[in-house]
């Protein structure tokens, strides 16, 4: 039996969440039933592409695609050209440029289509908010939606996805990539007696609420001058954030590193790991930090409750409550005893529901299950009829 061929296609917004997501993807593919390509658009400046350069050379093959402005249609027919020469089964999508484009890429070619949604934009402005409504317009005529929570599964139900295209496989993280990443440095053991690490690894956007991090970092530094917050990650708000830092007492204890190659060997040195977003799928990164047994505390939002059982993987506050917040940090940071229970608690959720092994697995079997619906074809037929 032939393996299913696989086009991953993003635009790449940094090296984040859906990134990284196509990494551990294609890391725990079998290649015997499963072989992946990426397909990435060159849009000029300072755009990261690490996803390309860290693509496991085993999965497939890496195709660059150059894009003028923000949304160049010539991509679709450079798909189309990769899908035929590398005989492709099943295009995959994440973002709403790939949906639209990729989509246009799968009629021209009569191939399969299937999206990973990751999550949606709010507040956005007049353009971005027109592209992603006719994202959302695209991803009813895919073969299938592959939504990462139940947030987006519900989001898909609003959107007037069909349901019986839409198929709810949890995200998952590479366990054995991050136990080989961190295993050089296990050595390097916590001592009480150095100074403690708050941290946070991603974006720096408006939805990441890092300004409220910020001042709970401050309340914290106020009760102990021991303390210091990392922000690792780049984004549009990275200025707006430090200078507000730097207006605070606890300014000189605040380190923006940027984006970090080695950012799983910073994170298993944070005491506490602090998410306060306001929109989230299920996040990479607190499934990292669970995953590295480093104690959470985060905003009780949909997608994060999923990873975070207050008072057994982590503590919860409610959304903009910085008060109450602080309080969920200062339990972690006063009780050492607590934060080791908190860690082997989030590692034990981890390695039982959101393995990247798992989650391989059940997307070669929905686009097996694509490939092999004979419904869809009727469908078409009936579209062109």
């Amino acid at each position: 039996m032939m393996p299913i061929r696989v086009l991953q296609f993003i635009t790449p917004a940094g090296f984040y969440g859906a990134e990284r997501w196509i990494i551990a993807l294609a890391n725990n593919a079998d290649p015997g039933r499963m072989l992946c390509d990426l397909a990435v658009t060159e849009e000029g400046g300072a755009q990261d592409l690490s996803v390309a350069e860290y693509f496991p050379k085993h999965a497939g093959e890496v195709h660059y695609l150059p894009m003028k402005g923000r949304f160049d249609t010539r991509v679709v027919s450079r798909l189309a050209r990769i899908i035929r020469e590398r005989k492709i089964d099943v295009i995959h999508t994440h973002g709403y440029k790939s949906d639209i484009l990729g989509w246009l890429a799968a009629k021209r070619t009569g191939i399969r289509c299937v999206s990973t949604p990751h999550g949606f934009p709010c507040n956005a402005g007049f353009k971005l908010a027109l592209f992603t409504r006719l994202g959302i317009y695209v991803l009813r005529k895919f073969d299938a939606i592959a939504p990462l929570s139940e947030e987006l599964v519900e989001d898909m139900g609003r959107f007037r996805v069909p349901p019986t295209r839409t198929h709810f496989i949890r995200n998952g993280v590479d366990i054995s990539d991050i136990d080989r990443a961190t295993g050089a440095i296990s050595s390097l053991q916590k001592s009480s007696d150095r100074t403690r690490t708050i941290g946070f690894i991603g974006q720096m956007i408006p939805r990441k609420g890092l300004a409220d991090l910020l001042k709970v970092f401050d309340k914290l530094y106020q009760e102990d001058q021991g303390l210091r917050l990392e922000l690792l990650g780049d984004g549009s708000q990275r200025e707006e954030l430090e200078k507000i830092a730097a207006s605070l007492p606890s300014g000189r204890a605040i380190q923006f590193m940027g984006f970090r190659t080695d950012r799983l060997e910073r994170l298993v040195q944070f005491d506490l790991f602090v998410m306060t977003s306001s929109l989230e799928g299920i996040p990479r990164c607190l499934m990292e930090a669970l995953a590295l047994r480093v104690p959470v505390v985060a905003y009780d939002i949909p997608g994060v409750d999923q990873l975070v059982e207050h008072g057994k993987t982590g503590f919860l506050a409610p959304h903009g409550d910085i008060d109450n917040l602080t309080q969920q940090c200062q339990k972690v940071l006063n009780d050492p005893n607590l934060a080791e229970r908190l860690g082997a608690a989030g590692r034990r959720k981890i390695e039982s529901k959101y393995s990247a092994a798992r989650m391989a697995d059940e997307y070669e079997k929905l686009f097996d299950r694509v490939l092999n619906d004979k419904s869809l074809a009727n469908a078409e037929s009936r579209e062109v009829g």
